[in-house]
């Protein structure tokens, strides 16, 4: 088993190396874990990727902020319901439509109403494309005044509208209920009970030797990003070894402090469509009966200079992650990947 998944890794890593400078690829069948690399970090201490290398997740980041809530909810910190407004500061300015307010699982599910961007990003981005590093202006102040501006483009919890906005404010009101900044949140909740120790927001010490850099979709090296105070919308850094923690804990329930709050994350549901719908962070689907009606449960990252996918089937316990230091996505291959591992699994169980 851990031959052919090694040389099924290795495959989807080489596919992947053709529009990346690097990637690393792992793949998760039960109790069988295979880590393969192609291509370079790219970087001055330019070597092979391999499980300790470091990536920006970009949005992979999402799932870790609605666990975080979903640990939250369980310690009875906070509540699903509960308004955002009421863990910001005092007389700051919310938003809200057809007399209903944003609540936290709005926000982590996609259906808050708020635009994808805050207040002020979009013409920028229009204005100066080609700025590096486009959130590295989102402080607290910044975030919370333009929310005071922001009209919502449907009534919250009525439709689902993929918002960095909402994510990252869940993520500032989280940090700040806690009494800690949001980087300390989620080494506290869910990376020091997983073990995960390259997971981080800020790179610093030995991990800058072991960071990948980022390229452009040409190519050509691109500038970290650094999302201040919207870090929960993606500012995350992991290796491929943290992830296959991560998500190890999301196909085996992990530590009895977590595995509640993991049952939580998906035990909320938001349909999109009839085959298609969100939980607390991720997306998730199940795929037409001619193609095996499998389930996938997925989230896609992407930043100015990486690329990222993790993607998993609690059923068959399978899960397949990708990260890539190219802006070019991964997710194509990446769920290539999981479709043929839930395809093998299922034929050896007939």
């Amino acid at each position: 088993m851990a031959q052919e998944l090694g040389t099924l890794a290795q495959q989807t890593a080489d596919r992947l190396a053709e529009q990346q400078v690097g990637v690393v690829v792992a793949a998760v069948a039960e109790d069988v874990v295979e880590i393969r690399g192609a291509g370079s970090t790219g970087a001055d201490h330019s070597r092979a990727p391999g499980p300790g290398t470091l990536f920006e997740i970009g949005s992979v980041t999402k799932p870790f902020t609605a666990l975080a809530l979903a640990r939250l909810v369980s310690a009875g910190t906070v509540g699903l319901d509960e308004p955002l407004g009421d863990l910001l500061p005092d007389g700051t300015a919310v938003p809200s439509r057809d007399g209903r307010q944003i609540s936290l699982q709005h926000l982590a599910t996609h259906t808050s109403g708020l635009p994808r961007l805050p207040r002020g990003m979009l013409l920028q981005a229009l204005l100066r494309p080609s700025k590096p590093d486009p959130y590295a202006d989102c402080t607290a102040d910044a975030l919370l005044s333009g929310l005071a501006r922001t009209r919502l483009g449907a009534t919250p919890g009525k439709s689902f509208r993929y918002s960095n906005l909402g994510a990252g404010l869940l993520g500032l009101a989280l940090a700040r209920r806690a009494g800690t900044e949001y980087e300390t949140l989620i080494t506290r909740e869910i990376c020091a009970p997983l073990g995960m120790t390259d997971t981080v927001v800020t790179v610093d010490g030995t991990r800058s030797g072991r960071s990948a850099q980022g390229h452009s979709r040409r190519g050509r090296p691109a500038a970290a990003w650094h999302l201040a105070d919207l870090a929960g919308a993606g500012g995350l850094r992991s290796t491929a070894t943290d992830l296959v923690a991560f998500v190890r804990a999301q196909l085996d329930g992990g530590p009895a402090g977590l595995a509640e709050a993991i049952r939580l994350s998906r035990a909320v549901e938001h349909r999109t469509s009839p085959f298609a719908w969100v939980h607390l962070g991720w997306m998730a689907h199940r795929l037409h009966p001619r193609q095996g009606a499998h389930l996938q449960i997925w989230h896609n990252g992407g930043t100015g200079g990486f690329s990222s996918f993790v993607g998993f089937d609690p059923e068959k316990r399978l899960a397949v992650i990708a990260l890539g230091n190219t802006q070019r996505p991964v997710d194509g291959p990446a769920f290539d990947l999981l479709r043929t591992l839930q395809t093998e699994h299922a034929a050896k169980r007939d």
